[in-house]
């Protein structure tokens, strides 16, 4: 009768050390579809980067802007042109640059794609903006902001996928894309939308 019990005792223990032994393979082991979830996750979250990533050079190309070094300020990016019916929004552009200078740096993105309203070269560029509305916030070389040969900055401003706010078309001359002070995009306006409007002053805010 003892050596029964001692055999049943025997059998219950084993039992009890293969059904944890079991549960912990289980949970050391996630299944292929969770493997693959937390894959992508990763994978989304390396690709992502902020507008403080990029850099382009300046107009005179002596140089670069470095996007990372206005953080702690909003950007607000403005493709611009000479020969535009919006080009007068360059004065609301310094003003705002001399005005909120310290919560906001202003960066013009010369294109020549609206009706070929930015035709001159660098030199002609900078004359212009000098003589007619004494420039002095940083203005980038010629750039495309849409179709295939779109610049990466404006790939980043115009897609979802890489701003993680909204798709985004550049419809003409003067539209303007704000981004926030850790880099991140904040909004798009029309190029109807003037420098010095309510409704741009209250978004740096």
């Amino acid at each position: 009768m003892q050596a029964l019990l001692i055999y049943a005792v025997v059998i219950a223990m084993t039992s009890c050390t293969q059904n944890t032994q079991t549960a912990e393979s289980t949970m050391e082991k996630p299944s292929l579809t969770t493997q693959k979830a937390a894959t992508k996750v990763a994978s989304e979250v390396a690709t992502t980067r902020s507008f403080h990533h990029f850099s382009i050079p300046s107009l005179d190309e002596s140089n670069k802007l470095n996007m990372a070094n206005y953080k702690g300020k909003k950007i607000l990016v403005v493709n611009v042109a000479s020969r535009c019916g919006y080009t007068r929004q360059y004065e609301g552009l310094q003003k705002l640059h001399e005005q909120y200078g310290d919560k906001v740096q202003v960066i013009g993105f010369p294109c020549n794609q609206f009706m070929g309203q930015e035709p001159g070269d660098k030199e002609e560029i900078a004359l212009f903006c000098k003589k007619n509305y004494g420039v002095t916030f940083p203005v980038t070389t010629k750039i495309n902001v849409k179709g295939k040969d779109q610049h990466p900055i404006y790939q980043w401003l115009t897609n979802q996928t890489e701003n993680q706010l909204g798709d985004f078309t550049v419809s003409w001359n003067f539209n303007k894309f704000l981004i926030d002070e850790n880099g991140q995009l904040i909004t798009h306006f029309g190029s109807g939308v003037e420098p010095m409007s309510n409704e741009l002053i209250a978004a740096l805010d």
